[in-house]
């Protein structure tokens, strides 16, 4: 009996087939949607109250600035230029422009001074840190009005607490309400009373970021304690200062609250003697219900700012550009230190 052997059966080859289009679910496609834009929503609220609140009212401004604008039937005359060079011709614009620079350089220069000094205290190793810490924000809660309120009675002609002791003393009296320079120097003390604590925290948290190993180098090199602020501390302060000079520009030259509040009719003065930008700007908006010309102030003040803001930046670039130097030097001074260390490892084997 023969039997056969039986071959393995071989299949036809085939073209390999075309592969099925893959599906995706409809809740595969939501959380692709959700990762590419939730984080889109998240942010999106702010930039939405900004287009609002800010973008919007900047862009009305600016067309109201070139309008003679009726308020009553809310639609103005285009009349170009006119209120900004209605503005430029004011001999109250330039007074309120010198006086807000006066204010502003009175205030600012101390204050830094200041929350540099008060900065370096609480960064000592000192008791109840947190406690002080504390207390230098406590006049920036307190209501501008209040300030006003207190330093108004502090500054009194006639009665007030700075004229009794100068009277105890044998001193005449200081007029400050009266005397431009006088009158700048207590709204400046205003200033100062509020910021200067706010101020000192930001430099403060600046000062905490500092490496205390330099420090330590320093003590065993024999620096003492102010020749390592100022060789150690206040260069590693420079981006904080820029912020904190370019946020004081600002703020000081945009100083409303004060002012107003230094005496009972909030008008600069019966002279003018610390009329500022603002309050030249609310007088002639609300005073005298001309909205175009103030219009057109706001956007003068804004170009000032604008301009100072750029020399500030200026100064921040080419102090960014040294801080990267310096830090550049002291990576390279690090690789050699390292391959020294080297060197001397092998000879030592």
């Amino acid at each position: 009996m023969t039997t056969t052997a039986s071959r393995p059966e071989t299949r036809a080859q085939t073209p390999e087939e075309p592969r099925q289009p893959r599906v995706i679910s409809f809740s595969h496609r939501l959380s692709k949607w959700d990762l590419k834009i939730s984080p889109y929503l998240y942010i999106s609220p702010f930039f939405i109250m900004f287009a609002i609140v800010g973008l919007f009212p900047i862009a009305y401004t600016a067309v109201i600035s070139f309008m003679d604008w009726d308020l009553v039937r809310n639609s103005g005359t285009f009349i170009g230029f006119d209120q900004y060079i209605w503005i430029l011709t004011q001999p109250h614009f330039w007074t309120a422009l010198r006086n807000t620079f006066s204010i502003f350089l009175l205030s600012s220069i101390p204050q830094l001074i200041l929350a540099i000094f008060i900065a370096a205290v609480l960064d000592r190793n000192i008791r109840a840190k947190t406690f002080w810490r504390m207390s230098v924000l406590l006049p920036f809660v307190v209501a501008p009005v209040a300030v006003g309120l207190i330093f108004t009675a502090i500054f009194a002609d006639n009665f007030g607490l700075v004229n009794t002791w100068l009277g105890n003393l044998g001193l005449p009296g200081i007029q400050w309400h009266k005397d431009p320079f006088w009158s700048h120097v207590a709204i400046a003390t205003m200033v100062n009373y509020r910021w200067t604590g706010y101020n000192a925290l930001i430099l403060l948290a600046a000062m905490q970021a500092v490496n205390r190993d330099y420090y330590e180098a320093a003590t065993v090199d024999g620096a003492g304690p102010v020749r390592q602020f100022f060789s150690i501390t206040m260069p590693s302060l420079r981006p904080t200062l820029i912020f904190v000079i370019i946020t004081s520009t600002i703020g000081g030259l945009q100083i409303f609250d004060e002012p107003r509040v230094f005496d009972q009719f909030g008008r600069g003065g019966a002279g003018q003697q610390w009329l500022t930008i603002t309050l030249y700007l609310y007088d002639i908006g609300w005073g005298q219900w001309n909205f175009g010309r103030a219009a057109a102030m706001a956007w003068i003040l804004f170009v000032i700012i604008l301009l100072i803001g750029l020399v500030n930046l200026l100064i921040t670039r080419s102090l960014v550009r040294d801080e990267g130097l310096r830090r550049e030097l002291t990576k390279r001074q690090e690789k050699e230190l390292a391959r020294q260390a080297k060197k001397d490892l092998k000879e030592a084997v």
